[in-house]
């Protein structure tokens, strides 16, 4: 029997608007309340996660930026990093500024960024409708090299997004020449759905997520697995996309939700229903 669930969000616990089910809800205090050990891993930075880890209650830790640090909630701290060097950063987004690329940048504590578009556009319509403690912090700025030559602050990674698979392919490649880092080899557009008024507007576009060389969200679950002293047949990971490939591989059990990539289901061990249907509340009220 597992003993510790590691959960995705966008895309598995969260549903398309961005928000976590009374359902789900129900379930994961049940789960915690019984002694399960619940962990929130995503590519978000530690204060977009800490509100819905909140929300939940009983939550001791998170990982953030796909596994670029471990946040422990109760020491208020973080316990674990991989963050990306300022000259990596810099080298990453002269390739970005020199083929005309969106891209945004994620600290620990908030996503930097040139405009409202893509990913951004999704976090800033979502924020309209939260009180500020549980936004996630935007700053937008004109110059990214001037802000990153003259910041201390820590990367957790760098999102590339363009409407254009042509384009988006172009830089990818252009990537690749790029030593010490990963970049996530994503195979689909990411889609959104934000409410305004009584309209729904998707935002869709192709993306990948680049951090540093072995980032990922399966090494840092190893970490915690140390320290709770627990092997990987007690663990459960759920999630959907290819940054969650590793841990659904790894764990002892894999869930992958409905509407997943091909490739992630394929690795899965269990196919739950997607996250518009409860998939992750249903998968724990039965095992």
């Amino acid at each position: 029997m597992y003993k510790l669930a590691v959960i995705d969000l966008d895309g598995t616990m969260l549903n398309s608007y961005g928000e976590v089910s009374q359902k789900t809800k129900d379930v994961l205090k049940e789960k915690i309340s019984n002694g399960m050990e619940v962990i929130l891993a995503s590519g978000r930075t530690t204060p977009s996660i800490l509100p819905i880890a909140e929300e939940i209650g009983g939550i001791n830790y998170i990982i953030a930026g796909n596994g670029s640090l471990v946040y422990d909630l109760n020491k208020k701290e973080i316990i674990y990093n991989k963050f990306i060097s300022k000259e990596k950063i810099l080298e990453i987004i002269n390739v970005c500024e020199q083929n005309s690329i969106f891209y945004t940048l994620y600290t620990e504590n908030e996503i930097i960024t040139k405009s409202l578009k893509y990913n951004v556009l999704y976090y800033h319509k979502t924020n309209l409708n939260k009180p500020q403690e549980k936004q996630t912090k935007i700053t937008i700025i004109d110059n990214m090299q001037d802000y990153v030559q003259n910041s201390d602050a820590n990367y957790l990674k760098l999102m590339i997004c363009d409407e254009s698979q042509l384009i988006f392919n172009s830089i990818i490649n252009k990537l690749k020449n790029v030593k010490n880092i990963e970049v996530l080899d994503v195979g689909h557009q990411s889609k959104k759905i934000i409410r305004e008024g009584t309209e729904e507007i998707p935002i869709e576009y192709f993306y990948t997520e680049v951090t540093m060389e072995n980032v990922d969200k399966w090494n840092a679950i190893e970490f915690l697995m140390e320290k709770l002293n627990l092997n990987k047949e007690e663990v459960v990971a759920i999630g959907d996309n290819v940054n969650d490939k590793k841990m659904i591989q790894n764990a002892g059990i894999g869930v992958a939700m409905e509407q997943s990539a091909p490739d992630v289901k394929e690795i899965a061990d269990i196919i739950t229903q997607s996250n518009d249907e409860d998939g992750v509340a249903n998968f724990l009220f039965v095992n």
